[in-house]
């Protein structure tokens, strides 16, 4: 259930207290600079599963989170925020980044973070550690880095994110989970590939048409346990040796990728609320991993929790 605040309820001499209280309540604590008579402020709120949401309008100002201010519930979570209207500069993690309409960029909520902004509407996006499918370090390289929500994956998560809070209340249980979870997916999408164009590769187009193909064939047989880059090679009728070379310039090898997509899949399923009595036996099977022993080992090698552990992260339970 969404709940909206509007500091217009409060009286003047209370909004800034009563304000920097909900902002912590519903997101993470932060301590701002406002006239509290002037200060006019909106705050929606609600969860889409195991991902909180949070749109807020606020006058022009400056807010932060200090050392002090880190818990431990800060430390399991990564934070997203999203413009909507206005303008914002972030700084984290000594970057800094300026945000207009449309932009996001990835917080990390265990360290220090500032911003000043005009008046502004923006949206923040909070879930767990764990189910994002991206390393450490390389979240670490995206805090405070602009990313642009004009044109490709970002386009697609600002504009989902910006339309949220106004369905919070749309979903049943069971679809605000799985919804919760195809929108970390689409985060991490986007965080990944402002990673990749921002590493300065550039490839050939008839690389990338391969590519795409070899991406392609291997999501359409990540069922098959046998799956290897022989198979692939042969699929595209090149040498195993060309193959490697082609992904030379990407994040993960073949096998690796192959592991990743397969470890991705299980994710998605063990969230799911429909599969809940299904086995994991039986959802790493389905994905090419039927030796459990095998399948809890690179699981928890990848996300630090055992698949039975990482099942119970669900809408149901606090993040």
């Amino acid at each position: 259930m969404s709940v909206v605040y509007r500091t217009d309820d409060t009286p003047p001499t209370s909004r800034v207290d009563r304000w920097e209280q909900l902002i912590g309540d519903a997101l993470l604590p932060l301590r701002g600079r406002h006239d509290g008579r002037e200060f006019r402020a909106r705050l929606t709120t609600g969860r889409i599963g195991a991902v909180r949401v949070a749109e807020a309008t606020t006058p022009a100002g400056q807010c932060f989170r200090s050392a002090r201010m880190i818990d431990a519930a800060s430390e399991a979570l990564y934070q997203v925020d999203v413009i909507s209207r206005g303008e914002v500069v972030l700084v984290q993690s000594d970057r800094r980044a300026r945000l207009s309409a449309g932009d996001l960029a990835l917080v990390d909520p265990a360290r220090p973070v500032s911003y000043a902004s005009s008046a502004t509407t923006h949206v923040s996006v909070l879930f767990p550690r764990a189910l994002v499918p991206l390393r450490p370090g390389d979240l670490a390289r995206l805090t405070a880095v602009r990313v642009p929500g004009d044109y490709g994956a970002g386009a697609l998560v600002s504009s989902l994110a910006r339309q949220l809070p106004r369905h919070l209340d749309d979903c049943d249980t069971a679809e605000a989970a799985r919804l919760g979870t195809a929108m970390v997916d689409l985060l991490a999408l986007a965080l990944s590939s402002h990673l990749d164009r921002d590493s300065g590769t550039h490839k050939e187009p008839h690389h990338r048409a391969l590519l795409q193909q070899v991406y392609a064939f291997i999501d359409e047989h990540l069922g098959a346990a046998t799956l290897s880059p022989a198979d692939v090679a042969a699929a595209h009728h090149v040498s195993l040796r060309y193959l490697y070379t082609l992904f030379q310039a990407e994040r993960a090898t073949v096998a690796g990728w192959i592991r990743q997509r397969r470890l991705d899949r299980c994710r998605r399923d063990l969230l799911d609320p429909n599969q809940r009595d299904r086995p994991v036996s039986a959802i790493a099977a389905r994905w090419g991993l039927p030796n459990p022993a095998h399948f809890s080992r690179i699981f928890k090698a990848a996300y630090g929790l055992t698949p039975a552990e990482y099942r119970t992260i669900g809408p149901d339970l606090p993040t």
